[in-house]
């Protein structure tokens, strides 16, 4: 079995190339230029603009930023070029986790950002409804270069859901996007991330994660669309009493590269993490990677990557790695990839289901993407890709 190679700095050059800069494409200004065909593909990547749960919306078109409002007090939200001129170019967050040079992708942010938002929950505010953003290419052939900061602040609690997604009749485009996260000591943020781009759309997301003593990270990802090729592998960093979990959702049809998973550096005593990701191909190509590295004694992990491949030209390769430098750890594994097991159809099957009803709820319980705050379309959209599944069986 061949992995998915990482593009070469050649191959990043000429990637870039065959897109437009944002700028150079119109964007919106106002939310109510969306039309009905819009709206519901953006309620199906988890964003719902008329919502009253959502105590703030992000919404940005190509480079433009059309709402930027929060209703909660003890929350800051702007976009990030505002926030640059307002904070003195952030010189305590701005790319101090990313590296400029990391590779062509971060470059091109770096020189020609088209903008990306700015969040602080403030200290000992405890938010109880999420707050939504939305990165968005409407014209095609476009490349999209975002810079998001998110802080929450000691003892603070955030929920954020971002949904990033194409116009429905789009078909390509390149979406670059630099993401810092900085939880403070005691604070905690949990990030869900919604896929939903078009199937030539190139996604190159570049994120790090800095959890301080005691605070709290939870990371969830979904994309259930078919893509032409995304590749991301965000690091977290714990301090001393931290906590990082990933939960990861794939589903990959033919004609999708998907190159995914998370590091996670425990260098802080009680620290713990957790990486769990369920992926399923019908055509597509899939890396699972996940990578744990326990830097101090009593630090406790584990990896966990299941796959099903529901086609003969699917492909999925687990990359599961465990690094210890000291001997006082606990940090484990598990990886499985195969099809489904025959006796669990049959097993269904002698309580009442068909095989076609057996099939979709085995589907179903392996990607089970209950997530706190999503509209009832992104569930339906979990109803369309286990019936989309069932047709590579």
């Amino acid at each position: 079995m061949s992995a998915i190679k990482d593009n070469s700095p050649s191959d990043e050059k000429e990637l870039l190339e065959q897109f437009i800069p944002a700028s150079q494409a119109e964007a919106i200004q106002d939310l109510e230029e969306l039309d009905k065909e819009e709206l519901k593909r953006l309620k199906e990547t988890g964003v719902d603009l008329s919502a009253k749960d959502r105590i703030g919306t992000y919404f940005q078109t190509n480079c433009g930023v059309a709402e930027c409002s929060c209703d909660f007090q003890g929350v800051e939200m702007l976009p990030i070029t505002e926030a640059l001129k307002k904070y003195d170019g952030l010189k305590e967050y701005y790319w101090k986790l990313i590296p400029r040079e990391k590779d062509a992708f971060t470059k091109e942010a770096a020189d020609d950002l088209d903008n990306g938002y700015f969040i602080r929950a403030l200290p000992g505010e405890k938010v109880v409804y999420p707050l939504q953003t939305c990165l968005y290419i409407r014209t095609d052939k476009v490349r999209q270069r975002v810079h998001n900061i998110v802080v929450a602040e000691e003892g603070s609690e955030l929920h954020i859901i971002t949904g990033c997604a194409t116009h429905p009749k789009l078909t390509s485009g390149l979406h670059i996007g630099v993401s810092e996260f900085y939880i403070k000591k005691g604070a905690k943020l949990i990030f869900t991330m919604i896929h939903n781009w078009g199937e030539e759309v190139v996604v190159r997301p570049r994120s790090a994660i800095l959890v301080e003593e005691g605070g709290t990270y939870l990371s969830n990802y979904v994309s259930l669309k078919g893509v032409k090729s995304v590749q991301t592998f965000p690091t977290a960093t714990l301090k001393e009493g931290a906590l990082a979990r990933f939960n990861s959702v794939i589903v990959a049809p033919k004609g999708s590269e998907i190159d995914t998973g998370a590091r996670v550096i425990l260098e802080g005593r009680g620290s713990r993490s957790e990486i769990i990701s369920r992926t399923i191909s019908y055509g597509g190509k899939v890396i699972a990677r996940g990578h744990l590295v326990g830097k101090v004694p009593e630090i406790k992990a584990h990896l966990e990557c299941q796959g099903l491949i529901l086609s003969d030209e699917g492909i999925i390769h687990a990359i599961p790695e465990l690094e210890a430098h000291v001997a006082d750890v606990d940090m484990s594994h598990e990886a499985a990839v195969g099809k489904i097991a025959r006796e669990e159809i049959e097993y269904l099957m002698a309580r009442g289901l068909d095989e076609e009803e057996a099939t979709s709820t085995i589907v179903r319980g392996f990607l089970n993407v209950k997530i706190e705050g999503l509209p009832k379309e992104l569930e339906e959209e979990l109803e369309a890709a286990v019936r989309e599944c069932q047709k590579g069986i």
